[in-house]
């Protein structure tokens, strides 16, 4: 729902996922994946995919003050609340020279596609990243399936929320599922962890 919504509707929705990736390992996760690659005095360019209200990018910076980060989604009232550089496009066809950033990145993005286009869109990331694709994402499954029902009572979802996160685990993967999309994207060197209790998976794939 949150991708057809009008953007008043959305402004709940977007807030609760900025919550979601605050609390339920999120923040964590990106965290995890970026000490595998660069210290905190490093410089780098990352482009978040999908970056929506630009809270994963925010994160970023707090932690990389050197990073340059650029949030890219392809509705303009998603990008409204994102901070820093933004782009309005197409994640299938990246207005983004070849090796244009370090690290190309998405979070909670690819479930929303079909497994061809999955693969399509990773390709696609390679090809605009000098050192890694970099993607985080659910881990389909019962308890991830149940829990924002289950806690509506302590967090007050919106009503779109609670539409949307069951049907995005419902469409998530496993994780020799994710592994194996990437291998089919040629990203041979591909790694794909659980981060549990959250129900998440990371992606790390060096180009």
């Amino acid at each position: 729902m949150l991708d057809v919504s009008e953007p008043t509707e959305a402004l709940a929705s977007l807030r609760d996922l900025t919550r979601i990736n605050r609390y339920l390992g999120g923040y964590s996760t990106l965290a995890w994946m970026l000490r595998q690659l660069v210290k905190p005095s490093d410089e780098f360019s990352l482009l978040d995919v999908g970056a929506a209200s630009g809270d994963m990018g925010e994160a970023i910076r707090k932690r990389y003050p050197k990073a340059r980060v650029v949030s890219l989604d392809r509705k303009p009232n998603h990008l409204a609340a994102a901070k820093g550089p933004k782009i309005i496009g197409d994640a299938f066809r990246l207005p983004i020279a070849p090796g244009g950033f370090d690290l190309v990145f998405s979070s909670l993005f690819l479930h929303h596609f079909e497994d061809p286009a999955v693969v399509e869109l990773l390709r696609e990331f390679a090809k605009c990243a000098r050192r890694a694709v970099l993607a985080i994402d659910l881990e389909r499954g019962p308890l991830a399936y149940r829990f924002m029902p289950a806690s509506r009572w302590l967090f007050g979802w919106d009503p779109i929320t609670l539409n949307d996160a069951p049907a995005s685990v419902q469409a998530a993967f496993k994780q020799e599922e994710l592994l194996k999309l990437a291998t089919r994207a040629g990203l041979k060197g591909a790694r794909v962890r659980v981060h549990r209790p959250w129900s998440r998976l990371s992606l790390i794939a060096p180009v």
